[in-house]
C-alpha cells in the first residue's frame, strides 16, 4: 500500500509536476475560456461550479455547454460527452497494467485525473508497468505529481473563469486559446499513420456534416473514424517473420 505521503516525497512527484509544467498555460487558457463559455451560455453560476468541479473534461464541457442550453434530450447531450471522451476507454485499457496493484477507489481517483495531457507524459517516461514496488511507487508518484498540477491549473483557471466572466472581453480570443490546446493534445497523440488517418477522417467529416443538429456533426465524425480505422486495421498487412510489428 502506498501511502499519500511517501507519494509526494518521492523524486518521480517534483519530475511529473517539472514535465506538465510546459503545459500549464495552456491549460489555464483552456480552462478559463470553458469557465467563461458556462457562465456566457446562460449557466447559473452554481451549476457551472458543479460542472467544472464534477464533470473535469474539457471538451465534453464545450461540446455539451451549448446542447444543454438549446434543451437537447439527455440522451443526446450524455451521447456526445461520451462519443467526445471515448478515447479514455483506450487510455484505461493500457493503464490499467501500470496501476491494477491499486486499491479500486484509488483506481477510480486515477480515472478522474488522467487527461490527455497527463497520460501522453505518463506513457513517454514508463513504457511498461512496474517489475516491483519501487518501480510502482514512482510510476504512481509521477502520475500523481503530473495530476496534481494539471487538476489545480484547470480548476483554478475555469473558477477564475467562472467569476470573470461578465468582465473579460471577447476580444480576448479565449476560444482560440482552447482550440490551440486541443490542437496541441491532439499532436502528441497523433504518432502512428493510423491515428494520422483517424484525425484526418475525424475532422472532414465533422466539416461535412456541420449543419446537423444538436452537435450530431461530433458523435458522426467519432463513428465514422472508428469505423474507417476498424476496416483500415483488419486489412493491414501482417509483419513478417523476422521484422518489427
Amino acid at each position: 500500500m502506498f501511502w499519500r505521503k511517501t507519494v509526494r516525497e518521492h523524486p518521480e512527484f517534483k519530475i511529473g509536476m517539472a514535465d506538465f509544467g510546459p503545459q500549464a498555460l495552456g491549460i489555464m487558457a483552456w480552462g478559463l475560456m470553458i469557465g467563461v463559455a458556462m457562465v456566457n451560455s446562460g449557466m447559473g453560476t452554481l451549476p457551472a461550479v458543479a460542472m467544472a468541479l464534477l464533470v473535469f473534461a474539457g471538451s465534453s464541457q464545450l461540446a455539451a455547454i451549448p446542447l444543454i442550453v438549446a434543451g437537447a434530450p439527455v440522451w443526446v447531450i450524455l451521447a456526445t460527452a461520451f462519443c467526445v471522451n471515448l478515447r479514455f476507454v483506450v487510455f484505461s485499457l493500457h493503464m490499467r497494467a501500470h496501476v491494477i496493484h491499486l486499491p479500486r477507489w484509488t483506481r477510480l481517483a486515477v480515472g478522474y485525473f488522467i487527461t490527455d495531457n497527463g497520460y501522453v507524459l505518463f506513457t513517454k517516461r514508463f513504457h511498461a508497468p512496474g517489475r516491483n514496488d519501487d518501480e510502482r511507487l514512482a510510476q504512481v508518484a509521477y502520475l500523481a505529481g503530473s495530476n496534481s498540477l494539471n487538476w489545480a491549473s484547470w480548476m483554478l483557471s475555469s473558477l477564475v473563469g467562472i467569476a470573470l466572466a461578465h468582465s473579460i472581453p471577447p476580444a480576448w480570443g479565449l476560444g482560440f486559446a482552447g482550440i490551440l490546446c486541443l490542437l496541441g493534445v491532439q499532436c502528441s497523440l497523433a504518432s502512428s499513420r493510423l491515428r494520422m488517418l483517424a484525425a484526418l477522417v475525424a475532422g472532414v467529416t465533422a466539416v461535412c456534416v456541420y449543419h446537423l443538429p444538436l452537435r450530431l456533426n461530433i458523435v458522426t465524425a467519432i463513428a465514422v473514424a472508428v469505423a474507417v480505422c476498424m476496416t483500415a486495421e483488419r486489412f493491414k498487412p501482417l509483419p513478417t517473420k523476422g521484422t518489427q510489428a
